[in-house]
């Protein structure tokens, strides 16, 4: 019996066969889409929130998840709407979340000490393309007000000089406005989705640029120390050997500590993270492409390349180090979640992102106290972000490194395509 598509695979590019045997991985697959819309989250971060991350009410701190109403006072289906949420505390000393509702205006009245017209009782209906919020660029580039959805209040209409409705001069601050916490608030106030799209932008790209540059270093190092052997090979192994001996995330606290955290801004702490990562990082990846160019420097296509003339330089970088690209690949995939969680930790422990810029991380602080969890469960939501962008970049890898496998053939399951 002879299979019609392997025979077939003799024409196709590497490539092509890769990417065949790609779609056959379904997990693979699924933590590739998983992965493909969290970065397009992490672009749209400042459309797809309803709030800017440092936005916040002070009397909404560890607010419940806003409730969605669909049905009007008469039980006609509408659009979905909230009501203003008020926080009263029972002789227990427990917290109740309170909808400024009509038949809530008398209790709510005499237990927050108010005058029944300063009780909130308006509905507030949810809406898309909505005009709020102080300004700002979107990508950097395009000046802008609208979020994807989210609710419009009278603060919305005035003009904002850029740092909030706070701030705007003569206009009394609201401590109680309403918000549309899609997924509860965290200690001061702010909408926990709003932080975790912008916490995204941190999150997600800080493994992907710190295994970049510990890759790079590490495929060069070990391409060198491989092809030269002798001297070279040994003081370059002997680093590495340094390199790993040391613990990899005290070494990383160790690091951070050093750094005034009290001078650094956070696009100056993030680069500091970011090349810490990279520091302890790449020693493993290039006593591997040490060892894989020891395979390959003796080849033919290597000893031709020599023979015609080309530098050593030339030679690593064209002929040498394209052998190990697809491994490095594959490790690239499954150490960028590596550099996530060290930067998770980091931020965890007050050394990494700092507070009001927002990352995974360090929303998690807050989940150090056990009673938090008890009472706000919704604030573990970005230890499930991690989770998830975790196994999805886990499922990602194992499909890559069976996709780039040159041994792995990929053969019909349908018995039509097979002939004697």
């Amino acid at each position: 019996m002879v299979d019609i598509e392997t025979r077939s695979h003799r024409a196709r590019s590497p490539l092509s066969l890769a990417w065949s045997k790609l779609c056959r991985h379904t997990m693979s697959l699924y933590g590739g889409m998983i992965l493909l819309a969290l970065y397009v989250l992490m672009i749209f971060a400042d459309f797809v929130s309803p709030y800017v991350y440092y936005e916040g009410a002070k009397d909404k701190s560890f607010f419940w998840p806003t409730i969605v109403h669909w049905q009007n006072a008469a039980g006609n289906w509408t659009r979905p709407f909230i009501y203003n949420g008020y926080r009263l505390t029972d002789a227990n000393f427990e917290e109740h979340y309170v909808e400024g509702r009509p038949e809530n205006a008398a209790l709510l009245s005499e237990r927050l000490n108010l005058k029944p017209e300063e009780i909130d009782t308006r509905t507030y209906p949810i809406r898309f393309w909505v005009h709020r919020g102080p300004v700002r660029k979107l990508f950097g580039l395009v000046e802008s007000r609208v979020h994807l959805f989210g609710i419009e209040t009278e603060a919305d209409s005035l003009p904002l000089p850029g740092a909030g409705p706070s701030s705007v001069k003569g206009v009394p601050e609201n401590k109680n406005p309403p918000m549309l916490y899609v997924l509860g608030a965290d200690h001061l106030g702010r909408d926990v989705l709003s932080r975790l799209c912008y916490g995204s932008r941190v999150s997600l790209t800080i493994g992907i640029v710190s295994v970049l540059i510990s890759f790079s270093i590490g495929m060069m190092l070990g391409g060198i120390s491989g092809y030269f052997s002798g001297t070279t090979d040994v003081v370059i192994q002997r680093i590495c050997e340094m390199m790993m001996m040391v613990p990899g995330f005290y070494l990383l606290l160790a690091l951070r500590s050093s750094f005034d955290a009290a001078r650094l801004s956070s696009t100056q702490i993030y680069f500091a993270v970011v090349v810490i990562l990279s520091f302890i990082g790449w020693a493993g990846m290039a006593r591997t492409i040490r060892g894989m160019v020891l395979g390959v420097s003796n080849s033919e296509y290597v000893l031709a390349a020599r023979a015609l003339g080309g530098s050593n330089f030339r030679v690593i970088l064209r002929h040498v180090l394209p052998s190990t690209l697809s491994f490095a690949v594959v490790t690239a995939t499954l150490a960028i979640p590596a550099g996530m969680l060290g930067e998770s930790g980091l931020s965890f422990l007050g050394l990494g992102i700092q507070d009001p810029e927002a990352s995974w991380g360090n929303m998690l602080q807050q989940t150090m106290n056990i009673v938090n969890i008890r009472y706000y469960p919704w604030l573990l939501a970005p230890g499930v972000m991690i989770f998830v962008s975790v196994v999805a970049f886990q499922f990602l890898g194992d499909g890559l490194r069976d996709a780039l496998d040159p041994r792995t053939i990929v053969r019909s399951a349908s018995k039509k395509d097979t002939v004697e």
